[in-house]
C-alpha cells in the first residue's frame, strides 16, 4: 500500500495555513502518542506517520515540493531538501516544536500569555550542623537555631516584579526559554539570550529585591530534637531551605546532629559505659560504690570481693532511649555498663607502708593471676634450658 497523503494524515486541506497545520498536528500527536495508547499496537506507526507528515508540511520549501511532486519529491534525491527513503527531515525535531504545547500540563505549564511554561524552580536545600550534649540527646529538647538563606521577597511575593504583578512572557522565545535555529538538516537549540532561559521577563523590577524575587535574611527556627539522637542523625524541616525561583517551592533544611563527647560516659548506640575507680581494699574485701546515671540520678553498685580491673556490672535500662522515644517507659532503653578500675594507692604514709609490708610478708594463696602467670614463666624458662 502506498503512502497516504500528508494532508489527509493531518486532516487538513491543501490550502491550510502554517498555524492550521500546526494545530492539526498538535491534536493528532496528542491523540496518538504511544504513552497514552499503550494498549494499542497500531498507534506507534500512526504516530510516526503524523510526525512525518508534519515535518514535511511545516517547512515551506518541502511543502512546495510535496505540493508539486507528491511523495516522489523525496525519493531518489528529488526536492532538494528531503531524505531518501520517504522520511523528509527529522520528525523528532518536528515533535519537539510542539512538545511543550502538548504536554505542558503534565510538565508544570503555567497559563497566561505566550503559551510557554513557567520556569519556576525549587529552591536549594540547606544544611545546618547542630551540636548537642549527651544529656540533651538523652532527654530531647526544643532548640532555637538561626539560619541564613534566601527567602521570598515580601514586597513582590517572590515574582520579582513591582507591585507583585506577574512577569511577562519573553517576546524572543515566547515563554519557552530557548530558541531554535535551522542549519541545513539540523535544528540547533540554545538558551534564549533575552531571558536567560527563564521564559519570562520582568518589565518593572521590584525595588526591594531588584527583580530577583528573593532576599538574603537570617531566620530563627524552633527545632524539636527528639530523645535518642546520635551523631549522624538527620532531621528534615520541609520547606525551610532556600526560597524557590519565580514562585517555585522552597527547598528543605537538613539538620545534622553531632553529640559531644562526655566527661564520664562513653556511648555505643543505646549502651552507656562508665569506668569507676575503686580502692585496692574495696576491690579485695568487697563493698559499694556510688555511680552517676545519665538522667542526673545516682545508683549504688555492689563490688564483689576479689574484683579485678576490667570487671563489669550492668545497670538495666540506665542507658540511652531509642530514637523518637522520650524518657519514661524504660522497656526499650539501653543498659549502662560499670567497668571497675582497681586503683593502686600512691603517696603512702609510713604506717601504710608498714602495713603493706606486713601483708606482703604473709604468704597466702590469694593471688591466682600472679600464681598462674609465674607458673607459665617457669615452664617457659625450663623449656629454654633443655
Amino acid at each position: 500500500m502506498g503512502k497516504r497523503c500528508y494532508y489527509e494524515v493531518l486532516g487538513v486541506t491543501r490550502g491550510a495555513s502554517t498555524d492550521e497545520i500546526k494545530k492539526a498536528y498538535r491534536s493528532k500527536a496528542k491523540e496518538l502518542h504511544p504513552d497514552r495508547n499503550q494498549d494499542d499496537a497500531t498507534c506507534e506507526a500512526r504516530f510516526k506517520e503524523v510526525n512525518e507528515a508534519y515535518d514535511c508540511l511545516k517547512d515551506d520549501q518541502k511543502k512546495a515540493a510535496y505540493d508539486r511532486f507528491g511523495h516522489a519529491a523525496f525519493e531518489g534525491g528529488m526536492g532538494g531538501g528531503g531524505r531518501a527513503g520517504g522520511h523528509p527531515g527529522d520528525f523528532g525535531a518536528a515533535f519537539a516544536d510542539v512538545f511543550e504545547d502538548l504536554f505542558g500540563d503534565m510538565m508544570g505549564r503555567r497559563g497566561g500569555g505566550g503559551g510557554g511554561r513557567s520556569r519556576a524552580q525549587r529552591g536549594q536545600d540547606l544544611r545546618y550542623n547542630l551540636r548537642v550534649t549527651l544529656e540533651e540527646a538523652y532527654a530531647g529538647l526544643q532548640k532555637t537555631i538561626n539560619v541564613r538563606g534566601s527567602v521570598a521577597c515580601d514586597e513582590c511575593n517572590g515574582t520579582g516584579a513591582e507591585g507583585a504583578t506577574e512577569p511577562a512572557a519573553c517576546p524572543t522565545c515566547a515563554g519557552m526559554g530557548k530558541v531554535r535555529a535551522q542549519q541545513g538538516f539540523f535544528t540547533v537549540e540554545r538558551t534564549c539570550p533575552t531571558c536567560g532561559g527563564a521564559g519570562q521577563i520582568v518589565k518593572n523590577p521590584c525595588k526591594s529585591c531588584q527583580g530577583a524575587g528573593r532576599m538574603e535574611r537570617e531566620r530563627s527556627l524552633s527545632v524539636n530534637i527528639p530523645a535518642g539522637v546520635e551523631t549522624g542523625t538527620r532531621i528534615r524541616l520541609a520547606g525551610e531551605g532556600e526560597a524557590g525561583l519565580r514562585g517555585g517551592p522552597a527547598g528543605d533544611l537538613y539538620i545534622f546532629i553531632e553529640v559531644q563527647e562526655h566527661a564520664i560516659f562513653l556511648r555505643d548506640g543505646k549502651m552507656l559505659a562508665c569506668q569507676v575507680p575503686v580502692s585496692m581494699a574495696t576491690a579485695a574485701l568487697g563493698g559499694e560504690v556510688e555511680v552517676p546515671t545519665i538522667d542526673g540520678g545516682r545508683a549504688r553498685v555492689k563490688v564483689p570481693a576479689g574484683s579485678q580491673t576490667g570487671r563489669q556490672m550492668r545497670l538495666r535500662h540506665k542507658g540511652m532511649p531509642p530514637l523518637r522515644h522520650g524518657p519514661g517507659a524504660a522497656g526499650d532503653f539501653g543498659d549502662m555498663l560499670i567497668e571497675l578500675t582497681v586503683e593502686t594507692p600512691v603517696n603512702l604514709t609510713p604506717r601504710q607502708r608498714e602495713l603493706l609490708r606486713e601483708f606482703e610478708a604473709v604468704k597466702a594463696d590469694n593471688s591466682p593471676q600472679s600464681d598462674s602467670f609465674f607458673d607459665k614463666v617457669k615452664g617457659f624458662w625450663d623449656g629454654m634450658t633443655r
